[in-house]
């Protein structure tokens, strides 16, 4: 896992509640786009889920 995806799932992890990908590129610092792509990749590995559309969170 790399830095950046690191940032993205210590995020989700901190917040107490589900979060949109322009909540978490905002509060990671990085670009909407490649916080989108890391959700994907994060949630795909396992790491994340969606409890509902658009948001989400560390399992």
């Amino acid at each position: 896992m790399n830095d950046k995806e690191q940032k993205v799932l210590n995020t989700l992890k901190e917040s107490d509640k589900p979060l949109k990908t322009a909540e978490v590129a905002h509060l990671a610092d990085i670009d909407s786009k490649e916080a989108s792509k890391i959700i994907s990749k994060l949630k795909k590995d396992g790491f994340v889920e969606s409890p509902k559309r658009c948001y989400y969170q560390a399992k």
